[in-house]
């Protein structure tokens, strides 16, 4: 049997918990494919994951969700897909790794014109920033958007999508560098919440109404001040804790009269044709150039533990990828 090198985890734990191993080469099952790995995301989840903090299943488990590459092996009864595809995926069990089995229905088809860095970029974020901006409360022409991390690996992206439908949007990040970058992406208004509250500051731009919607991918230190920079009858969009869980809530005496989303990528794209929705457009507007994933580095397999070190200690801008 075929081994190949795999990024795996023996005990949850800091990064240093991640390893790599040399294991056997998968082989797909009924309606399944094995893809060669070109690229693989690093995400938010994988830390998760890795610390426990989510439920990672039996151990060791192999890091990573997300990437693409081509498909090299189908199993019996796989239609649509060929040997020498070009896919990519948001949710395989295992991509920190040279090759990875994957459900056909869930490989995301590439457009030919499509980077190979890009693909392997946008799945899980790409497909993220556009439920959050056209699925759970669509933003349209002269909405008003607050987007966290606007520097970052979502954030970035939903930006651009905000933009694109009229939104002024109104971003935080935490460093001018990363407040120079987010500007070019056409903020409207950025707002260095490193320096100063950023609820206030929303309040005062917006003559103390806040904003319709309010994305927040941030957590525990930024989730009240979203619900509070944000007007009464409108959005609060939770959909990650990259500084932890928020606290314990009274939803009356917090939220008053506006909704609450928590969401997850995972729910909105549980069929084919969700998965579908959410990722052609994607994949299409960066293909044609109208979306663009930044690249903050490309490091190899065997750096996966650094890789993580960076994204937790938000040190990235964009994306971070391993190369198998």
């Amino acid at each position: 049997m075929s081994g190949m090198r795999a990024v795996r985890f023996h005990r949850t734990g800091g990064p240093e918990a991640l390893v790599l191993d040399d294991v056997p080469r998968p082989e797909p099952g009924p309606g399944q494919i094995r893809v060669r790995v070109d690229h693989a995301g690093v995400n938010f989840v994988d830390t998760y994951l890795r610390t426990g903090a989510y439920d990672p299943g039996p151990l060791p488990a192999t890091a990573g969700k997300e990437g693409a590459g081509r498909v090299d092996a189908a199993g019996p009864g796989v239609d649509g897909v060929s040997r020498g595809d070009r896919v990519a995926f948001f949710d395989a069990q295992g991509s920190y790794a040279e090759w990875v089995v994957i459900a056909a229905a869930r490989a995301i088809p590439l457009p030919s014109r499509i980077e190979d860095l890009q693909a392997a970029a946008l799945p899980l974020q790409g497909m993220t920033a556009r439920y959050l901006t056209h699925e759970i409360r669509p933003l349209g022409a002269g909405d008003t958007v607050l987007i966290h991390a606007a520097a970052g690996g979502v954030g970035h992206l939903a930006v651009q999508m905000a933009k694109q439908v009229g939104a002024l949007v109104y971003a935080t990040c935490s460093s001018e560098e990363k407040a120079a970058r987010v500007r070019e992406l056409g903020a409207d208004h950025v707002i260095r919440y490193d320096l100063v509250n950023f609820a206030d500051r929303v309040l005062e731009l917006t003559s103390g109404r806040g904003v319709d919607v309010a994305i927040d991918g941030v957590g525990k230190t930024t989730f009240e001040d979203s619900v509070r920079a944000t007007r009464i009858r409108g959005h609060v969009l939770f959909f990650g804790q990259a500084s932890g869980a928020p606290d314990p809530i009274q939803p009356r005496r917090l939220l008053g009269s506006r909704t609450l989303t928590t969401a997850s990528l995972f729910d909105y794209a549980q069929t084919r044709e969700e998965l579908l929705a959410l990722a052609v457009p994607v994949m299409a507007a960066a293909a044609d150039g109208t979306l663009r994933a930044w690249i903050d580095r490309v490091l190899p397999l065997e750096d996966a533990a650094l890789a993580h070190q960076l994204l937790e200690g938000r040190r990235t801008m964009g994306k971070l990828l391993l190369s198998t």
